[in-house]
């Protein structure tokens, strides 16, 4: 997805100019067969003046009602795991009411509320969020109402402006923590739920779908949050939602609900989540060293890499991002990288150019071993790099 994409995105509580669309419905014409019907000895005689009725006599109405009932025990069994899911996961979410300071109120686009979800390191619990949720505020002004009705100011503040990534603590008891799933084994069409506070609807609950994975280089209004790689999902997701969990069946989080695209400023089917894997590592290391390392693979990449310079390489269309110069002593450099090397993919994601390589690398663990599939003098290989720390070798 670039930047040229239709749709307007937004952060959630956050406007920016409508681009309008049509949808074209058609209309199916359905040919019934009338004589096909069964009820025909149950109906009226036109010889008492009333026009026929298909009405089938009362035992034949029991044994449908009998039948449905039957029918819908199947589907409450189905049902049922998403009920026993939100019994599960409601109790650890919260939402949260942010006073902006007062040099920031009376401005457009100034978060005032949002969701949460509470998650353990360690021994310790905390508020997982979105940061544009408290972004404007201060500890003081911060409320966070838990699902029970308590109400806390958090003890801290922690942020993360690359990612959109806060933490939260609160100086709380008998907090119940939502289990962390893996959104890396996440699969395009795989049920989830995003629950939050939309409109202000505190433990509102709403079911979809994956729809994408990896989405990047969205324009969301907010020039810090550079570092992407987004879930795409079609559960409704509204202002409000900002910061609160995205789960699967299993009642594990796997996704923080970040952004919408819009042109009506509401739920259009089209929203995106931080994946889990993702905003955890980042909260954890807030929290725990106060500051969130990036990723390093120790690569120089051509910003001019195109079509001609593709097929130059090898290739019959232009993908992944070309090699232009490899640091000494590096990740790459250990892994036997090379310069023209075209990196295709890089941990199972497909690459589409050198932003996108950037972005997937800076997000990654460090320490991570990961896949990287290269072209090399036309062939394909497969090697893997472990992932340092950019901050060990000078980068910000």
């Amino acid at each position: 997805m670039n930047r040229s994409t239709a749709f307007p995105r937004r952060l959630l509580g956050h406007t920016f100019p409508l681009v309008t669309s049509a949808i074209c419905v058609g209309l199916i014409a359905t040919h019934v067969n009338a004589q096909a019907t069964n009820y025909a000895t149950a109906t009226t005689p036109a010889a008492t003046g009333g026009s026929p009725v298909a009405t089938p006599p009362p035992s034949e109405r029991e044994a449908e009602y009998a039948s449905l009932a039957r029918d819908v025990q199947v589907l409450d069994r189905e049902f049922g795991i998403v009920k026993r899911v939100v019994k599960l996961v409601t109790p650890a979410v919260v939402h949260i009411e942010s006073k902006p300071l007062p040099k920031f109120q009376g401005l457009l686009h100034v978060e005032e509320a949002g969701s949460g979800v509470i998650v353990q390191f360690g021994n310790k619990y905390y508020v997982l969020t979105n940061r544009h949720v408290i972004r404007h505020s201060d500890a003081e002004k911060i409320e966070v109402h838990l699902a029970d009705g308590r109400v806390f100011h958090p003890t801290r503040v922690w942020s993360d402006g690359k990612t959109d990534v806060a933490a939260l603590s609160i100086n709380a008891t008998n907090l119940a923590a939502a289990r962390l799933g893996d959104s890396d084994a996440l699969e395009i069409g795989d049920f989830v739920l995003a629950v939050g506070s939309p409109f202000g609807l505190s433990q509102s609950v709403t079911r979809g779908i994956v729809s994408a994975k990896g989405r990047h280089n969205l324009d969301l209004g907010d020039e810090e949050l550079e570092l992407q790689n987004f879930i795409q999902t079609d559960a409704a997701i509204n202002p409000g939602n900002s910061g609160g969990p995205l789960v699967n069946l299993r009642g594990e989080v796997v996704g923080l609900n970040t952004a919408i695209a819009s042109a009506s400023g509401g739920n259009e089917g089209i929203g995106f989540s931080i994946p889990i894997n993702i905003a955890a590592h980042i909260a954890e290391a807030l929290v725990e060293n106060h500051r969130v390392p990036r990723g390093y693979l120790g690569v120089h990449l051509d910003i001019n890499f195109n079509q001609q310079r593709a097929q130059a390489l090898g290739l019959t269309s232009l993908a992944g991002t070309r090699v232009s110069q490899v640091d000494p002593k590096s990740p790459a450099e250990r892994a036997n990288l090379r310069v023209n090397d075209v990196i295709l993919e890089f941990n199972g994601v497909r690459i589409e150019q050198d932003v996108h390589l950037i972005s997937l690398v800076k997000l990654t663990e460090i320490g991570r071993r990961v896949p990287v599939t290269v072209l090399r003098d036309g062939k394909l290989l497969n090697m893997s790099v472990e992932i340092a720390d950019a901050g060990n070798f000078g980068e910000p």
